[in-house]
């Protein structure tokens, strides 16, 4: 309990700090605990100090510790990779889908939606070193991808996700999501009807490189929870 909570008072104090140093208000700053392969006693630990927003990347073990976790008042990311085969179980039990970047699966969202539950919040995710191996839409097609999700009606657009490629240097990671918060920029303009508030990027290791350049999310598991197990 102790180690969760002195983690979080730290992360937050990095979050405050480049917040100041970027002349931002540290309130426009969510910070997302990502629990992927952690215990639900362990969210639970995090959310008696305070954490509400939690991240997961697998769907079966997500959904085992929300059955777990019904109690508490949790708001649940999906930041994965999306198949096909699991978007009716994403869209009846998360609030937040990070990482769309095929209009096939945003279909399948939204048709699959619970009205109940309100529409449910999108992000884009964006490959911004186009690498074969990391899911993503690229920067050419990321326009018309957003504005086929915006029609769509139990969506609600909000925004872009990118996990950059690690650079040597924090200005040069800064830079790449500057390049992402331009993106987003222009989809603005493009769709002004859409609420495109968000921008999901940074890390453990680079969140005030993030947070510089207008980060609204930043993504944190290990200096949350420490260390994964092998």
């Amino acid at each position: 309990m102790h180690k969760i909570a002195d983690n979080l008072k730290k992360v937050s104090a990095r979050i405050e700090q480049a917040a100041h140093t970027a002349a931002r208000e540290t309130t426009e700053i969510c910070l997302l605990a990502v629990s992927k392969t952690r215990s639900a006693g362990a969210i639970r630990r995090a959310c008696d100090c305070g954490q509400r927003q939690f991240g997961e990347n697998y769907l079966q073990e997500a959904l085992e510790k929300q059955t777990l976790l019904t109690d508490l008042d949790l708001e649940w990311h999906f930041i994965g990779p999306i198949q096909s085969n699991k978007t009716r179980a994403i869209a009846e039990n998360f609030d937040w889908v990070h990482s769309v970047d095929r209009v096939k699966v945003a279909r399948r969202l939204s048709e699959q939606r619970p009205p109940a539950r309100g529409p449910l919040n999108i992000c884009l995710q964006i490959n911004t070193d186009a690498e074969a191996t990391k899911a993503g839409v690229d920067y050419r097609d990321l326009e018309a991808l957003a504005a086929q999700v915006s029609e769509l009606p139990a969506l609600r657009l909000r925004g872009l996700m990118a996990i950059p490629a690690r650079r040597t240097e924090p200005a040069q990671q800064q830079a790449v999501f500057e390049q992402v918060a331009a993106a987003l920029e222009r989809l603005q303009k493009r769709l002004p009807q859409a609420p495109l508030d968000t921008l999901s990027m940074g890390m453990s290791a680079d969140l005030e490189a993030a947070i510089a350049a207008g980060a609204t999310i930043v993504r944190v598991g290990t200096d949350i929870f420490g260390p994964r197990n092998p």
